[in-house]
């Protein structure tokens, strides 16, 4: 990187050029911001963007996963009976519409959800306000650490791979941001998938043991094992800790293109942005600002395009029979759900997705950001 060695050794050129490169991050394998901060302050900065958009959006998720779990027909138990919204290959119709979990309020709600506000409302109605922020603590446990490889790695991954293309393939630069972003998605997912996993289960069922604190993280993941361990049908203990990574190939069928869609829409939206700013990028307000809307745009189309994924991704996921959940592959529940719901099956809660996916990306990388850029001022001042 000679060139980064020659411009720093001015002050002045060094500023000009971090005005004009920090804050379209990806892109610049020439912003100083990009070189001199270590992974840890990238994770440390995409850490505290995951927190926010994680508490922020967790309602949201809620709501997708209730609508794709009842679209699934994954019953709502009570002591004695069990209830359960319509038909299909997964889950058998078990209908007890007279003996129905009865509301906080004392009036039964035995209907299916209609939508995101019907299930806003029912929830408050029958489990109380704060279980639309079911799944928190997992959503927390799991962002942090998920966010904090992801975006770290994409940085590092896109600065690399951005000045080896210019150097030996010009072509191919344009495609740099996606493939970065797949490869640093996937690193991600992997490693914290058995958080996901008991995300997943917290939000896909109804609580009706009143009185008594749901399972958390731990137990919602001991559970899993302890399922599998109870039917005796695979011994080892390798196997019982695999179904940790249950459904892994859906997650990651899911979030590579999610990714891959994300950040190819995002670096020329935002590009256009800053350029479009009559060159104060040097701006927190541009920084957020122009971060902030590309993120946006990009979650909501990327998060509309894998809809049918992330319903693919929950069925399986919420599949307690372990012997078939091992057996499922993405493209069998994808055939079972259009089998079953159609278009609008494959599309069950794409409104709270695509409500969620825009402004979480939003924030994460508006906030990511724009804390880089304080970090890098901060760091600027002091050698100055």
């Amino acid at each position: 990187m000679s060139a980064e060695a020659s411009s720093s050794s001015s002050s002045s050129s060094s500023e000009i050029n971090f005005q004009n490169s920090s804050s379209i991050q990806t892109n610049s394998m020439a912003s100083p911001s990009n070189v001199n901060m270590g992974f840890s302050e990238r994770a440390l900065s995409a850490a505290g963007a995951a927190f926010l958009s994680a508490i922020i959006v967790n309602p949201l998720d809620v709501a997708k996963t209730r609508l794709q779990a009842q679209a699934a027909g994954v019953p709502f138990q009570n002591l004695s009976h069990t209830c359960s919204f319509g038909t299909n290959t997964m889950l058998p119709d078990t209908r007890c519409f007279p003996s129905c979990y009865r509301s906080v309020l004392g009036e039964p709600s035995c209907s299916p959800y209609k939508g995101t506000l019907d299930v806003f409302y029912k929830v408050i109605r029958q489990e109380g306000f704060g279980r639309l922020w079911r799944g928190t603590t997992a959503s927390l446990a799991l962002s942090v650490p998920t966010v904090g490889i992801y975006l770290p790695c994409y940085d590092i991954l896109c600065n690399f791979m951005e000045e080896y293309s210019s150097q030996n393939a010009p072509s191919m630069t344009p495609y740099v941001p996606l493939v970065a972003g797949s490869v640093a998605r996937s690193l991600a997912c992997i490693t914290c998938y058995p958080i996901e996993l008991a995300r997943t289960r917290m939000q896909a069922f109804k609580d009706t043991r009143h009185g008594k604190k749901p399972p958390g993280v731990l137990k919602t993941l001991d559970g899993v094992i302890s399922t599998n361990r109870s039917t005796g049908t695979l011994g080892s203990s390798l196997h019982r800790f695999r179904f940790l990574w249950t459904g892994l190939g859906a997650q990651l069928a899911r979030d590579v293109p999610f990714s891959a869609i994300c950040w190819a829409t995002l670096e020329p939206v935002r590009r256009q942005i800053f350029a479009m700013s009559a060159g104060d990028v040097s701006s927190p307000v541009t920084v957020v600002g122009a971060n902030f809307c590309g993120g946006f745009v990009a979650g909501c189309l990327a998060g509309a395009c894998t809809c049918p994924l992330d319903v693919a991704k929950t069925r399986r996921q919420i599949e307690k029979d372990q012997v078939r959940a091992m057996k499922m592959t993405t493209r069998q529940t994808l055939i079972e759900i259009w089998r079953d719901g159609g278009m609008k099956g494959l599309f069950m809660g794409v409104g709270p997705r695509v409500a969620r996916a825009g402004p979480s990306v939003g924030i994460v990388v508006s906030f990511y950001e724009v804390v880089k850029y304080v970090l890098h001022n901060r760091k600027y001042q002091t050698k100055n």
